[in-house]
């Protein structure tokens, strides 16, 4: 064999091991869009289930979201008049028109005004029991828990009506022990705020705990009501009066330093963690904060936003459909930039705290890195050949 021939031969090996070499060891910055395409197969383990972003998903999402506003969840109407319950200690004072009868040997009160022939009976303080009742002379057991303290008042009065003069009845409650709002967390100090008959708001509990102590774009308000827990970012209770909601009884408020964030990889202009306010952010800020795409090497068909996402949140396309050990779905959103509508779309889906937003290759950047290897490889060769002739 001739040593052209030789040559020849040697060359086209170098090139067959670069070829094999170079598709399985092109460096990526990820999976491709085909890829991730596939990962919603039924056969996929992982129940990776794939959704393209339209409209009606950004929509119905966004609805889910809205239905943790305070103002639809906690309510927004005012307390009807405070109520009383176990442990607040009230006064009972009754009167009596003249001539009296029932309590006619009481001594004249000076809050009678004055009035000779006015009697007023003042009863001592008394702390409401467990059973949430309170006990008044000639009346009996009287029901106060659960009353505010006009229905109370009329409840003695009828139960006197028969036994006193035209009984007039008082209820003060002298010391508030039930009707507390429990503020807690990233506030200045974490107190009790006593509820009065004026009604007092989620921003007064705030205010009353000597407000937040990061900055309120990075802050979210937890309260706590019975079995039910709802989240809103201050922000959000600043800017619109309806979330500023009556407090009731028992309320706890807690202030949460959540500064949230999503990470930005692949073909966009920074790969790194992306902190965002508390109220949040939509895909399309999100995009523009990542540096927006590369338009050297960037898929404009392949952006995706990995999420974990609730398992009642959408109807899924794959079945059965799998969820993690916590009971949430693992989910790929698929947008596809090329189209005009997506631009809209993206401006009405929200990111969510610990998004991963991706953006895969473009099938020609990963042609031009294989020539690139193919290239590297072949260049020296030939050279090295040509000196050798």
């Amino acid at each position: 064999m001739s040593r052209l021939s030789c040559s020849t031969v040697l060359v086209e090996s170098a090139l067959a091991v670069a070829l094999l070499a170079g598709c399985s060891s092109i460096p990526t910055s990820g999976p491709s869009k085909s890829q991730i395409d596939q990962a919603s197969s039924a056969t996929n383990p992982a129940g990776i289930q794939v959704v393209d972003l339209t409209e009606d998903v950004a929509r119905k999402l966004l609805a889910e979201r809205h239905a943790g506003d305070f103002s639809k969840t906690l309510g927004n109407e005012a307390m009807q008049g405070q109520r009383l319950g176990s442990g607040d200690a009230v006064e009972v004072s009754i009167w009596e028109a003249p001539p009296a009868m029932l309590f006619g040997a009481s001594p004249t009160d000076t809050r009678s005004g004055g009035v000779s022939n006015a009697r007023v009976t003042v009863l001592p303080e008394q702390i409401i029991n467990s059973d949430g009742n309170i006990n008044v002379p000639f009346a009996g057991t009287i029901p106060a828990a659960g009353r505010t303290p006009n229905e109370t008042e009329r409840y003695i009065a009828q139960r006197l009506q028969g036994k006193a003069n035209q009984p007039q009845v008082l209820v003060r409650l002298a010391r508030n022990s039930t009707s507390y709002v429990t503020i807690v967390g990233d506030v200045t100090s974490s107190t009790r705020m006593p509820l009065t008959p004026s009604g007092e708001r989620l921003l007064d509990a705030l205010a009353t705990a000597g407000g937040v102590r990061q900055p309120v774009d990075k802050m979210t308000i937890q309260v706590t009501r019975g079995n039910e827990v709802q989240s809103l970012a201050l922000d959000t209770i600043i800017r619109d009066p309806r979330q500023n909601v009556p407090m009731r009884p028992g309320d706890v408020v807690t202030a949460l330093f959540q500064p949230f964030s999503f990470t930005a990889l692949g073909a966009t202009g920074k790969n790194e963690e992306i902190n965002f306010e508390a109220q949040g952010i939509t895909l399309a800020q999100a995009l523009a904060r990542a540096g927006g795409l590369q338009d050297s090497r960037s898929d404009v068909q392949g952006v995706f936003i990995f999420r974990l996402e609730d398992a009642k949140a959408l109807q899924w396309p794959t079945s059965p459909v799998r969820t993690t050990v916590d009971g949430k779905v693992p989910v790929v959103y698929r947008v596809n930039l090329r189209d005009p509508n997506s631009f809209f779309v993206a401006q009405s889906f929200m990111m969510d705290n610990k998004d991963l937003m991706y953006v895969s290759n473009a099938p020609i950047a990963e042609l031009q890195k294989f020539l690139n290897v193919i290239f590297s490889v072949a260049y020296p060769l030939i050279t090295g050949v040509q000196t050798f002739k």
